[in-house]
C-alpha cells in the first residue's frame, strides 16, 4: 500500500488556506511591510528595482503574508536561452519580466501549502494589476531561490520550471558585475500561454508595444551586412580635413539603416539609433572602443557628428553609392521596357524642403532623387535627375507640371526613351499646341 505523503492540515489551518486573502499594499503601509521584510526575511533588505508592486496577504484581520515583485533581472544566460530571444530583443523586451523579489509567510503562520497558495492567488492577478499601475501586462515571471535556506517546493508546486543554477555573481554598476560565491537556483513561469513565443517573436503584439516606446526601432542588419554595407560608401568624398573617430562610411551606413527603419532622420533621432545598436554592430561598424569600461563596449557617434554629416555629404556620390548597393541586393536593373515614374514630394520634418524621386514601375526600385532648390520649383530638378538615369528603351510618365518641351528634349533625344505626359485644362497652350498636332496628324498622333 503507498504511503500517502501529504501533510496533515488541521481544520484551523484548512480554514486559513480556505479563508486567506491577498491584495494590493496600500501606500501608507510600506514602512510596516519594508520593516517586516528587513526584520525577517532572510536577506534582511526591502529595496526594489524598476518597476515594483507589493501583496499583502490577510486573514482575518492579520497579516500573514508579503510578496513583493520588481524589475526583470538585466542579464541571465539560462534564462535568455530558454526564452531564446536575441540581445536586441532582450533590451526592449526585459520590462514584460517581473522578477519576485521577496516572498514572506510571517513566523506566526507556518502552515502547509500556504506558500503556494499565496503563489497561485498572486499569479492570477499580477499580469492585470501591472496593467493597472504601469500599463502593459508581463509575460514571464522569474525568481531566485537560495539553496542554503530553501528548496523551492512551493515554486515547484506551483508549476514554475527549474532552469538551473546563476553563475553567482551580482550587479553592482551599470557595466560591472561581481563574484560572490553564492549561486542560487532560478526559477520561471509563463503567466500566459505562448508567452516564450511572444517573446521571441519577430513582433510584439500591439498592446504589448508600449514597452518599447523608449527605445529606436530595431536595427534588422546583421553585423555581416553592416560591414558590407560599409564597403558601398568607402569611396564617398570626405570633407573633413583632420582624421575622425568615425569613418564617414560608417555614418552613412547607420544612417541607411535608420532610414529602412523609418526613424525621423533628425540628428537626434540618428544619434539615438546609433547608441541603441549592439556590441557586435558596433564593431561591425568599426565605432572606437571604450577603454574606460573592463567589458567589450564601444562608443556611438554624437548629435554633432551627424549634423555634419547631413550638412555636408555630396548628395550625388551618396546617391551613386546607395543605386550600386541597391544593385547588389536586387540585381542589375534593365531598362528597356520599364517604366519609369518622376514625382516630388515634400519631406517630413523638413520645414517644406521638396524632392523630386524617380522610380521603377516594374520593380519598384528607387532610381534616383533630385532635391528642388530654394526659390524654384520641380522642373529643373527633374530635368537634373532625368540626366543621370537611364532611360534607354523607358516609358517616362510624370505629373502634368513637367509637360515641357526640354523635358522631353532630354528623355527623347539625350536618353533614349520616351514619354507619356498629361495636359491639364489649366495649361492653355499645352492644350492648344496638343490639339493642332492632333488635327494635322491624327492618322499618327494620339493626345
Amino acid at each position: 500500500m503507498k504511503k500517502d505523503r501529504r501533510p496533515i492540515i488541521s481544520d484551523a489551518q484548512q480554514r486559513l488556506l480556505e479563508g486567506v486573502r491577498l491584495r494590493l499594499m496600500e501606500p501608507e503601509e510600506q514602512a510596516r511591510f519594508d520593516g517586516l521584510i528587513v526584520a525577517e526575511h532572510y536577506l534582511k533588505n526591502a529595496q526594489l528595482v524598476g518597476e515594483q508592486l507589493r501583496y499583502v496577504a490577510e486573514y482575518a484581520g492579520q497579516w500573514v503574508g508579503l510578496l513583493a515583485w520588481s524589475a526583470g533581472a538585466f542579464k541571465l544566460k539560462a534564462r535568455e536561452e530558454w526564452i531564446g530571444w536575441s540581445a536586441p530583443q532582450k533590451k526592449r523586451r526585459l520590462p514584460l519580466v517581473v522578477n519576485h523579489s521577496r516572498f514572506l509567510i510571517l513566523p506566526d503562520f507556518h502552515v502547509p501549502n500556504l506558500a503556494s497558495r499565496l503563489l497561485k492567488l498572486c499569479l492570477q492577478r499580477l499580469s492585470q494589476d501591472w496593467v493597472n499601475r504601469y500599463g502593459h501586462e508581463v509575460l514571464l515571471a522569474e525568481t531566485f531561490v537560495d539553496p542554503q535556506h530553501y528548496s523551492g517546493t512551493c515554486y515547484k508546486a506551483s508549476g514554475w520550471t527549474l532552469l538551473g543554477q546563476t553563475q553567482g555573481y551580482k550587479r553592482s554598476r551599470r557595466d560591472y558585475y561581481q563574484a560572490h560565491a553564492q549561486p542560487k537556483t532560478l526559477w520561471v513561469r509563463e503567466l500566459r500561454p505562448g508567452a516564450r513565443t511572444i517573446l521571441r517573436g519577430r513582433n510584439l503584439p500591439q498592446a504589448l508595444q508600449s514597452v518599447t516606446q523608449n527605445h529606436p526601432p530595431q536595427c534588422e542588419q546583421c553585423p555581416a551586412e553592416l560591414r558590407q554595407m560599409r564597403g558601398f560608401f568607402e569611396h564617398l568624398t570626405d570633407w573633413r580635413t583632420r582624421k575622425s573617430e568615425f569613418a564617414l562610411s560608417s555614418l552613412v551606413a547607420v544612417s541607411v539603416c535608420a532610414l529602412l527603419c523609418k526613424v525621423c532622420l533628425g540628428q537626434r533621432d540618428l544619434a539615438a539609433f546609433a547608441a541603441d545598436l549592439s556590441v557586435d554592430q558596433m564593431e561591425a561598424l568599426r565605432f572606437p572602443r571604450d577603454w574606460s569600461c573592463r567589458h567589450r563596449r564601444f562608443r556611438p557617434p554624437s548629435e554633432s557628428s551627424f549634423f555634419r554629416l547631413l550638412s555636408r555629404l555630396n548628395s550625388v556620390q551618396l546617391e551613386a553609392a546607395l543605386l550600386a548597393w541597391q544593385d547588389q541586393v536586387l540585381g542589375q536593373r534593365e531598362p528597356a521596357g520599364d517604366q519609369v515614374a518622376v514625382d516630388g514630394k515634400a519631406l517630413r520634418n523638413s520645414r517644406g524642403r521638396q524632392i523630386v524621386s524617380a522610380y521603377s514601375v516594374r520593380d519598384g526600385r528607387w532610381l534616383g532623387s533630385e532635391a528642388v532648390a530654394d526659390r524654384s520649383n520641380e522642373i529643373p530638378a527633374a530635368q537634373n535627375l532625368l540626366r543621370r538615369v537611364d532611360l534607354e528603351g523607358s516609358l517616362v510618365t510624370a505629373d502634368a507640371l513637367h509637360t515641357q518641351t526640354q523635358t522631353a528634349q532630354i528623355i527623347v533625344q539625350d536618353k533614349g526613351g520616351e514619354f507619356l505626359f498629361t495636359v491639364k485644362g489649366n495649361q492653355k497652350g499645352v492644350s492648344e499646341n496638343v490639339h493642332q498636332l492632333y488635327q494635322g496628324l491624327a492618322h499618327a498622333f494620339s493626345p
